[in-house]
């Protein structure tokens, strides 16, 4: 079993809480921070109070990038972020750490989607139920992108149609997508570790009709056309990769983007513009975002 180092960050509101901040909650600027973090290797999450934990393998040094994103934590007018301590946390059953402090069933939509784990034995019937196991934090469907995400789905179903969904993490939407009714999904994951974890949680769900990828989407070759593209991942991987997913997009199809905030939006549409795509849709949870584009005709 792998070791991981847990990090403790507490959050009280700064004086001057009216500020850029915009008066954030905690549970909105803890999954800012959390995605900070994420960008330098860390897995997990865990919220208690107004804490939050975070943990990445014991092998990684992060101590002076931790430092550096507490130093310049775009909402440190409304929040104090201190951390409070670090520890070695020996190897564990990661399973049974997630069903007991973060991971519950996820309700979607009233009674349309529920995602589980193998491990819950109580959770309400839906119309879609999907099992996930996840291996530390590839995607549990608790974080708001991947409701948005799930609900665009659930709203324009994929029937009969091509979907690509890219940084699958542990296969969420690439499942959904099939059991909506896909013709074909391709999920694409460049983390070895996802990647086996994505595989694992198609095959729990019965999906033959996904192939998972392990790589990164630029090894796609444009001849690929896809009806539905799927990015649920950062504003930066979005940017560099726009223009890549745009070759792979069949005519009149559709490209639904997340992993970003409300604040970045005019980067993204920016780049969208030059690359011809129009915004038809957009969404938001918690001061995230979800757009959906598509060609001008």
């Amino acid at each position: 079993m792998i070791d991981y180092l847990e990090y403790v960050f507490r959050f009280s509101p700064a004086s001057d809480s009216t500020r850029h901040g915009e008066n954030l909650s905690f549970e909105e600027v803890s999954d800012i921070f959390s995605a900070l973090l994420a960008n330098e290797g860390f897995e997990s999450f865990v919220k208690e109070d107004e804490s939050l934990k975070a943990y990445i393998r014991h092998d990684e040094n992060v101590e002076s990038s931790v430092n550096e994103l507490i130093r310049n934590f775009p909402f440190a007018d409304s929040w104090n972020v201190i951390l409070s301590g670090s520890s070695r946390i020996e190897g564990k059953d990661w399973n049974e750490e997630w069903e007991k402090n973060y991971f519950k069933p996820i309700v979607i939509q009233g009674n349309k989607l529920v995602i589980h784990s193998s491990f819950h034995h109580d959770y309400p019937a839906c119309e879609i139920d999907i099992v996930i196991d996840p291996k530390m934090a590839f995607g549990t469907g608790n974080h708001s992108t991947t409701r948005l995400m799930s609900e665009i789905l659930l709203s324009d179903q994929p029937m009969g149609k091509r979907v690509l969904d890219v940084g699958t993490g542990s296969g969420i939407l690439a499942i959904l997508a099939s059991k909506l009714g896909a013709e074909a999904v391709e999920a694409v994951e460049i983390d070895e570790n996802a990647w086996e974890n994505a595989l694992e949680n198609v095959a729990l769900n019965h999906c033959d009709n996904i192939l998972v990828i392990l790589g990164d989407i630029n090894a796609f070759e444009s001849d690929k056309k896809f009806d539905r593209i799927l990015a649920n991942i950062n504003r930066n991987v979005i940017l560099d990769n726009l223009p890549h997913y745009v070759s792979l997009l069949a005519k009149n199809g559709t490209i639904s983007l997340s992993g970003f905030y409300e604040h970045d939006a005019h980067v993204i549409l920016e780049k969208a513009v030059s690359l011809r795509l129009k915004e038809i849709n957009r969404a938001t949870d918690n001061n995230w975002l979800r757009l959906d584009l598509k060609h001008h005709d």
